[in-house]
C-alpha cells in the first residue's frame, strides 16, 4: 500500500513539473515575439520621422512657384522595392497665397500673412508588410514652413 502512494505522488510530481516547464517555455517564446515586435515598431517610428524630414528636404529642393512643380505625394518602400518591410506614404498639402493651383494640393490659397505663406501639412503613414505578429501602422501629421 505504501508503494502505491509513492507511485501516485511521483506521477503528480512529474505532471506538475511538466506543466511548469510548458508554462516557462510559453513565456519565453512570448518574450521573443514581443521583443521583435517592439524592435519593428521602433523602426517604424524612426521611419515616420525620417519620412517627414525627407519630405521637407524634397519640398525645399523644388521651386513651388513654378507651374506644376509641387510635390504632392512621396511613396517609398523600405529597405528595398524587391523585399520591403515597410511602406512609407507621404501626402503634402499646401497653404499660402499666390500658389499655383494647377499642380498643387491646396488647402487654402487665401493666407494673408506673409509669415505663413507657403506652409505645408505633411501626413506621413508607415505600414508594415505583415512582418510582425501585430499589424504596424503609424501616422504623423505635421505643419511645417519649408
Amino acid at each position: 500500500m505504501r508503494s502505491g502512494f509513492s507511485l501516485i505522488t511521483a506521477i503528480i510530481f512529474i505532471v506538475l513539473v511538466a506543466t511548469l516547464s510548458m508554462l516557462a517555455l510559453s513565456f519565453s517564446s512570448f518574450s521573443t515575439k514581443q521583443t521583435s515586435d517592439l524592435f519593428l515598431r521602433e523602426q517604424a517610428e524612426l521611419l515616420v520621422q525620417s519620412g517627414t524630414e525627407f519630405a521637407l528636404l524634397a519640398i525645399s529642393g523644388h521651386d513651388i512657384n513654378a507651374t506644376s512643380n509641387c510635390i504632392n505625394a512621396i511613396n517609398a518602400p523600405y529597405p528595398t522595392a524587391a523585399a520591403p518591410l515597410f511602406d512609407i506614404n507621404i501626402t503634402i498639402n499646401y497653404m499660402g497665397s499666390g500658389l499655383p493651383a494647377a499642380g498643387c494640393k491646396l488647402l487654402s490659397n487665401a493666407v494673408v500673412t506673409a509669415d505663413s505663406n507657403i506652409t505645408v501639412i505633411i501626413d506621413t503613414i508607415v505600414t508594415d508588410h505583415n512582418v510582425s505578429t501585430e499589424p504596424i501602422r503609424l501616422h504623423r501629421r505635421t505643419i511645417q514652413k519649408p
